[in-house]
C-alpha cells in the first residue's frame, strides 16, 4: 500500500506527489464504504507511527490513521486528538495493497 504516487519523468527527474488515496479513505469513511473498528485517545509521547504498528504489524502504514483521523502530518499530532482506527480490509478494497 502505496503513499504516494509516482508522477512521470520531467526532463531527468522523477516527481512525487501525495497519493489520490488519502482523500478516498476520508470519503469513504465520512460515507460509510470504510468502516471504523475503533476511536484511541493520542497519550502523551504516544506516535502515530508506533500505534499503526501495534495495530497492523506495520509502522510504515501511519499515514493510514492520518487519514481516516484528518490529520495532515502525522509526526505533529498532540496528545489529546481522537485518532480513527479504520478497518484495514476496507482499505485494502478500496485502495489496493
Amino acid at each position: 500500500m502505496r503513499r504516494y504516487s509516482r508522477l512521470r519523468k520531467i526532463g531527468n527527474e522523477t516527481r512525487f506527489e501525495t497519493s489520490y488515496v488519502l482523500p478516498i479513505i476520508r470519503d469513504n469513511i465520512a460515507n460509510g464504504n470504510i468502516r471504523v473498528v475503533g476511536r484511541t485517545l493520542l497519550q502523551e509521547r504516544q506516535r502515530l507511527d508506533t500505534l499503526a504498528g501495534q495495530l497492523w504489524g506495520d509502522g510504515s502504514l501511519w499515514w493510514v490513521l492520518a487519514a481516516a483521523s484528518n490529520i495532515g502530518w502525522g509526526l505533529q499530532v498532540p496528545p489529546g486528538t481522537i485518532i480513527i482506527i479504520p478497518d484495514m480490509g476496507d482499505i485494502v478494497r478500496y485502495i489496493g495493497e
